[in-house]
C-alpha cells in the first residue's frame, strides 16, 4: 500500500519560486568588484534568473550542459545558481585560486560550454581561454560599458547585455530530481582535481539538513554573511538554505580583509556568518586594537580547517558570539558535522563546554559516520579510539565525475581523515591520514601541536609537519608566523608546550617564516610547505 500524498520533485527552481512568493522583498546585498554596494532582493533575483534561463535557451544548449563560473560572492553569481540549474543544465563553479594549468584541465575535463567570470579574473581567463576549446561563450559579469575593448577573447559579452535582451517570462521545467545540478572539483593537492557532481535532490536535502536548529539554525530573521566562497562547494549550501528559509543574504565580494568584513557586518546587521579560520583571524586582528564590538552578530560557523581554541574563546568571551565548529568536504556537499551542544551539556562548566566545541561536532540526519582501524575493524565510540573516518548519506558522493569505478568502500566514502567519535556522537578530526605523525610507533596529532602554538599570544599562524628521525622514524616540528612586532624565540615557544601535551609530543624544533602557504580553500598546504623548507 502506498501513501496518498502528492508527489513533487525536489528541484532548485522550487527554492527560488518559494523565495520570490514568500520573501520577495527580503534584501540581497553585495559588495561588487566595482567597489560599491549593490542592493537587490529575492524577487529581483528570481526575475533575473528567469532571464538567464531564456538566454541559455536561446543558446540552444542541451540539458546537462556545463555552465562555468569564476566569480566572487555576489548577486550575479547567485542569479546563475538558480538560472542555470533550474533549466536542467549544470552550474560548474570554478575555484580561481587554483593554478592556471589546473583550471585549464578542469574546464576541459568538464567540457564547459559557457564561462562567466568577474572582471577581476580577466587576466586569469585570458591565460586559459585559448587552451579551452569546449567553451563557446564567454560572459563577463559586468555592464556593457565596463567591458574592455581589447581583451583578446573573441565575442566576449557583458552579463547585463546578455540577459538584458531576454524577458523574464519563463516556466521552470519539471524533471527527475536526481538530475545533475552543479559540479565542483576538489582542490587537487595530489594528482588532477576530481569532480563532485551534485543532484537537485542532494542539494535540497543538504539545504534542509543544514538549516536545522541543531545545525546552522537558519530562519527568516537572519541576515547571513557567507564569507566562504560560492566558487567552492556552493558556499556550504548557504545560497540554497537562505532561499529555503527566506533569510537576508550579504555578499562580501572580493573584499575579505578584516576592516571590510567588519564594516559590512555592522552596516547590514549580520546575525550569522560562515567562513574559514584565516578570514576570522583577519577580522579579530582588525577589531582588537580598536576595541570594536559586534552589534548584531550572534553566531558563526567555522570550517575548512580546525578552529584554534583561542579563536573560539575570543569570539565567545570578548564578543559574545557563538562559534559553531563544522567539518565537511567537497564530496559531502560539503557538510558532515556541526558542533552544537545537547541539552545535557548546557550546564557544564565553560571549560568543559569548550572541550566539546573544539570537536568538529555531531552529524545530523542525512549523514552517517564510522571509524575503522588499520585492520578495517570498527572502532569504539568512546572519544579516545581513533581510526580512518568514513561517511555515507543522501548528499555524499557515490563516484567522481566521468569515473567508472565507485569512490566507495563497502558503500562508505573514505574521507582521508583520522578521527575519534565519542559516546554522544561528537566527532573530532585527529589529523589527515597523510599528515599524521608516527613517532616511535605512536601517533602525534599535528592539529593538537598547531592549536597549542596558535594559543600563544605572539603567534599568528602555525603548521606542524613531520621530519625524518633515525631513532623515532618521524618527529614533529612546528613552522610559525609571528604576529607583527612581537618578540618570540624558539626556546620560549617550546617551553610554552610544557604541561599542555606529553613531553614526547613536544616539537623538536621551531622554524620562523614570513608566511605559510595557504591553498585554494583556506587550508595550509603542507606539501608545499615541506618543499619550501627543503629549498631553504
Amino acid at each position: 500500500m502506498f501513501g496518498l500524498m502528492q508527489q513533487q520533485e525536489l528541484l532548485i527552481s522550487g527554492l527560488i519560486d518559494f523565495a520570490e512568493r514568500n520573501h520577495g522583498d527580503t534584501e540581497i546585498i553585495s559588495r561588487r568588484v566595482e567597489g560599491d554596494i549593490h542592493r537587490s532582493n529575492w524577487r529581483e533575483v528570481a526575475k533575473r534568473s528567469r532571464q538567464i534561463a531564456n538566454a541559455l535557451k536561446h543558446m540552444d544548449l542541451e540539458a546537462g550542459a556545463r555552465i562555468a563560473t569564476i566569480a566572487w560572492n555576489g548577486y550575479r553569481h547567485l542569479e546563475l545558481y538558480f538560472g542555470v540549474s533550474g533549466t536542467a543544465r549544470v552550474l560548474h563553479t570554478i575555484n580561481p585560486r587554483l593554478h592556471p594549468d589546473q583550471l585549464t584541465w578542469i574546464v576541459n575535463h568538464a567540457e564547459d560550454k559557457v564561462l562567466c567570470f568577474d572582471m577581476s579574473f580577466l587576466p586569469l581567463v585570458q591565460a586559459i581561454h585559448a587552451r579551452t576549446p569546449s567553451v563557446e561563450h564567454w560572459i563577463a559579469l559586468c555592464d556593457k560599458a565596463q567591458l574592455p575593448k581589447d581583451t583578446g577573447i573573441p565575442a566576449l559579452r557583458s552579463y547585463e547585455a546578455w540577459i538584458g535582451q531576454h524577458n523574464s517570462d519563463f516556466e521552470w521545467p519539471i524533471f527527475d530530481e536526481n538530475t545533475a545540478s552543479s559540479l565542483c572539483y576538489t582542490s587537487g593537492t595530489t594528482g588532477h582535481p576530481k569532480g563532485a557532481l551534485y543532484s537537485h535532490r542532494s542539494t535540497l536535502l543538504h539545504a534542509f539538513g543544514s538549516a536545522l536548529p541543531d545545525v546552522m539554525n537558519m530562519s527568516a530573521t537572519d541576515s547571513v554573511l557567507p564569507v566562504v566562497p560560492m566558487f567552492h562547494v556552493n558556499a556550504w549550501g548557504l545560497p540554497y538554505s537562505s532561499a529555503m528559509v527566506g533569510a537576508k543574504l550579504v555578499f562580501p565580494g572580493p573584499a575579505l580583509d578584516g576592516k571590510s568584513v567588519y564594516d559590512l557586518i555592522e552596516q547590514e546587521q549580520v546575525t550569522f556568518a560562515a567562513g574559514v579560520p584565516t578570514v576570522w583571524q583577519m577580522l579579530l586582528s582588525h577589531m582588537k586594537p580598536l576595541n570594536a564590538k559586534f552589534s548584531s552578530l550572534k553566531r558563526t560557523v567555522i570550517g575548512g580547517s580546525a578552529c584554534p581554541p583561542a579563536m573560539i574563546e575570543s569570539f565567545k568571551l570578548d564578543y559574545n558570539v557563538e562559534v559553531l565548529h563544522a567539518w565537511g568536504m567537497t564530496e559531502l556537499s560539503p557538510l558532515g558535522t556541526l558542533c552544537s551542544l545537547k541539552n545535557k551539556h548546557r550546564n557544564l562548566a565553560p571549560e568543559e563546554q569548550l572541550k566539546l566545541r573544539l570537536k568538529q561536532g555531531r552529524t545530523f540526519y542525512g549523514v552517517d559516520l564510522k571509524i575503522l582501524n588499520d585492520q578495517g575493524l570498527p572502532q569504539v565510540h568512546d572519544g579516545k579510539s581513533y581510526g580512518d573516518l568514513y561517511a555515507k548519506g543522501s548528499w555524499v558522493i557515490n563516484k567522481y565525475f566521468k569515473e567508472t569505478s565507485p569512490a566507495l568502500i563497502d558503500g562508505w566514502f573514505p574521507t582521508g581523515d583520522v578521527a575519534t567519535i565519542d559516546e554522544d556522537g561528537y566527532m573530532q578530526v585527529v589529523d589527515r591520514t597523510k599528515d599524521v605523525i608516527k613517532s616511535g610507533g605512536e601517533w602525534i596529532s599535528s592539529i593538537d601541536i598547531e592549536n597549542i602554538a596558535v594559543s600563544h599570544p605572539h603567534v599568528a599562524m602555525a603548521a606542524c609537519i613531520a621530519v625524518p628521525d633515525p631513532k623515532w622514524d618521524e618527529r614533529p616540528i612546528v613552522v610559525v608566523v609571528k604576529k607583527p612586532d612581537l618578540p618570540l624565540t624558539k626556546e620560549e615557544l617550546l617551553s610554552f608546550y610544557e604541561g599542555k601535551t606529553a613531553k614526547w609530543q613536544i616539537p623538536d624544533d621551531v622554524i620562523f617564516v614570513e608566511a605559510i602557504p595557504i591553498g585554494a580553500t583556506g587550508k595550509i598546504l603542507k606539501t608545499k610547505l615541506r618543499e619550501e623548507l627543503i629549498k631553504a
